[in-house]
């Protein structure tokens, strides 16, 4: 038996990757409104809580501060005090981390807060997936896949690339028409797009992660097994990151744009 798909499954998992990255209809996942265990034990952030203690309780909190672009040389700081040193607006960056950590929202927050400010939240986390998650993956992926050449290799890659391509789109039409669209909103000025367009065909794009990770998981073998579980973790940490993002966009920026629509009689 050779590294890389046992010979008794390379026909089956081919053409399960082929018929993956050949479908015409969009990846999509179940909007899921179940909170984790993790949520519902954690307690919502103040703006004098010390942010390296928070870190060091939940250090999967530190992508997000990256997208605030907070740097690093915290010291004993508290969350309000990093914020306004770094020009940072604390009811935001309170907002969408109370959010994603809770999965609860504060109605007295979210009503003060400028939907331009999770826009800049939102563009910081494109960056971040498309300049470097993405590319680190792929890096890494190249790595674990078995020496031996064989068919799957180049069909994993291309079933990832495809996923990446797709993302892409999904974030450039995004910052082309919708946060433009936010922009002017914001300015009042007169535009025909509304965000109903918006949450209409906004489309879930992290199903094909599963989709990658059932396909390794099941059927995949190779002599690099550590570097492969490495792998499959950055793709578990991805897909949430990547749900997440679609919650902010979904549960909160959206609803701030309907209100924000309504107060200007659109």
């Amino acid at each position: 038996m050779t590294a890389g798909i046992s010979m008794t499954a390379t026909t089956t998992v081919t053409d399960h990757i082929t018929l993956i990255l050949t479908k015409k209809t969009s990846y999509k996942i179940p909007d899921i409104n179940i909170k984790t265990s993790r949520q519902m034990q954690a307690r919502q952030l103040r703006y004098d809580d010390i942010l390296i203690d928070i870190i060091n309780e939940e250090y999967s909190i530190l992508p997000l501060l990256s997208r605030f672009s907070i740097p690093l040389g915290l010291g004993n700081e508290t969350i309000g005090d990093v914020c306004s040193r770094n020009g940072i607006d604390v009811k935001a960056l309170l907002l969408i981390l109370n959010y994603i950590r809770t999965g609860i929202i504060d109605s007295d927050t979210i009503s003060v807060v400028s939907p331009l400010e999770v826009v800049k939240f939102l563009k910081n986390s494109h960056d971040y997936f498309i300049s470097y998650k993405f590319t680190h993956i792929r890096k890494n992926l190249i790595s674990a896949l078995d020496l031996e050449p064989n068919a799957t290799n180049s069909l994993i890659l291309n079933f990832f690339d495809t996923f990446v391509k797709k993302v892409k789109e999904h974030f450039l039409y995004e910052e082309r028409t919708v946060f433009p669209y936010i922009s002017a909103l914001v300015e009042d000025k007169d535009t025909n797009y509304r965000i109903e367009t918006f949450q209409q065909h906004h489309e879930e794009v992290v199903g094909a992660l599963a989709e990658l990770k059932n396909i390794i998981l099941r059927y995949y073998r190779t002599t690099v097994p550590n570097l492969m579980y490495d792998v499959l973790v950055d793709i578990y940490n991805c897909e949430e990151d990547l749900i997440s993002h679609s919650d902010i966009e979904n549960n909160l920026l959206i609803p701030m744009v309907y209100d924000l629509e309504k107060k200007s009689g659109k």
